[in-house]
């Protein structure tokens, strides 16, 4: 099993582990383009863990497609759409997002710890 480890700020790692947020956010980098459906992914917040399994990922050109397409509820079903726009663009500059974006569909396989 192929895991990967990424880290979170602990408002986002906390629907992550709570099954709530099912689409993580990324820019196309490099490491990225061989992530696939099927791999796990380790997410991070200091001492705390949890495990999900990739159950897709679609490549868009902007947070903007994204967020409709993939539904800004599934992101961060604590924030409306403007305000994900505004701290994803926040997060990562121009130059990131020119990159194109990618939207990872996860699901949880192990409680947080």
């Amino acid at each position: 099993m192929r895991v990967r480890e990424m880290n979170l700020c602990r408002r986002y790692f906390d629907l992550v582990a709570n099954g709530t947020k099912t689409i993580e956010v990324r820019v196309r980098y490099p490491k990225f383009h061989d992530l696939a459906a099927g791999d796990h992914i380790r997410f991070v917040c200091g001492p705390d863990e949890a495990l999900t399994r990739v159950r897709r990922v679609a490549h868009y050109s902007s947070f903007e497609e994204l967020l409709d397409a993939e539904g800004p509820e599934r992101v961060n079903p604590t924030s409306p759409r403007d305000r994900q726009l505004t701290a994803l663009r926040h997060i990562y500059g121009p130059e990131k997002e020119a990159l194109g974006v990618l939207a990872i569909e996860i699901e949880l396989t192990e409680p947080a710890r």
